[in-house]
């Protein structure tokens, strides 16, 4: 059964830093990221790991303050958060695309994973 649960979720003033954990039920995956949502809004691809080769991917508006890891030997994925704007508030979410991808995958499109967590609520004040 694959599960991924995400832990760290909280509420932060502005220019504060938070950790974003997720754990993965069993291993395997090609890719893994952190998407996050607001109310009314499609859901935003923030940060991706190619687990194979380590390669990281971000979206423009969270490079220099987030950083995507991934420890192979715990199965979890990471995601510190620095330097936290408003704009940040968001239910954020673990996802995975299990199986291999040779040709690689566009990450940042929600479609091309097919694991997802519960979500976990990050609020900037």
């Amino acid at each position: 059964h694959v599960q991924l649960v995400e832990s760290g979720g909280g509420s932060v003033q502005a220019g504060g830093s938070l950790s974003l954990s997720c754990i993965a039920s069993v291993s395997g995956y090609s890719y893994m990221g952190w998407f996050r949502q607001t109310p009314g809004k499609a859901r935003e691809g923030v940060a991706a790991i190619c687990i194979g080769t380590g390669s990281t991917y971000y979206v423009d508006s969270v490079k220099g303050r987030f950083t995507i890891s991934h420890d192979n030997t715990k199965n979890t994925l990471y995601l510190l958060i620095n330097n936290q704007k408003p704009k940040d508030t968001a239910m954020y979410y673990c996802a995975a695309r299990l199986g291999r991808t040779p040709y690689g995958i566009d990450w940042q499109y929600a479609v091309n994973y097919n694991y997802w967590g519960q979500g976990t609520q990050v609020t900037v004040s």
